[in-house]
């Protein structure tokens, strides 16, 4: 692999009881950008599913990876990757919910805090650094007094969920474009008001 390889990591929890789970939107954009490549994800002695590839005709070449592990436990599956690939930090793309962002809102930007985000966390502390791209997926603050991590353990609300695949398509797309053009561009095109 060569340096213009990036490593997609999309964030969430493993099993069909979290699948449709807010804190597993990250692993939902990866599933679409899978459909859109024509592939399918395999194991990996890395503890993830992969699926190597090219994002689009003459497209960035791609690692998409879903760790195995549990959320807190994301960062062991993408640092094995990273090394397996040889693909360095700067070429990571971290694909999480944000709950300090609103729903249906797509944010991205390279290193900064992990925001009490324990996937983010655990990835930084097995990258050693936390200078890699975040594509931030919002699915909103918790209503009233929830406790956040019971929030982010739901399956997005009926209202929500007729919004979801705009959302994971958005984010996808917010993928393909940081790739293919750059995070300057990614941000001027997501980061418009509404």
């Amino acid at each position: 692999m060569s340096s213009n390889t990036w490593l997609v990591a999309g964030l969430g929890n493993p099993g069909p009881g979290y699948s449709r789970n807010r804190h597993n939107v990250g692993q939902m954009v990866l599933d679409e950008l899978a459909a859109r490549m024509g592939g399918r994800f395999k194991s990996h002695k890395s503890r993830a599913q992969i699926l190597e590839g090219r994002l689009g005709i003459g497209g960035p070449r791609v690692v998409l990876a879903k760790p195995l592990t549990y959320m807190n436990l994301s960062g062991g599956p993408v640092s094995a990757l990273s090394k397996f690939f040889d693909i360095d930090p700067e070429q990571i793309v971290a694909v999480h919910d944000e709950i300090d962002i609103p729903f249906n809102t797509i944010k991205l930007k390279r290193g900064g805090g992990e925001g009490g985000h324990n996937g983010l966390r655990d990835m930084s502390k097995a990258l050693g650094t936390k200078d890699y791209l975040r594509v931030r997926v919002g699915v909103g603050r918790p209503p009233g007094r929830m406790d956040t991590a019971d929030y982010v353990l739901k399956d997005f609300s009926g209202t929500e969920a007729k919004e979801l695949p705009f959302l994971v398509g958005d984010a996808a797309d917010a993928v393909e474009l940081l790739l293919s053009e750059g995070l300057t561009a990614a941000q001027q095109k997501f980061h418009t008001s509404a």
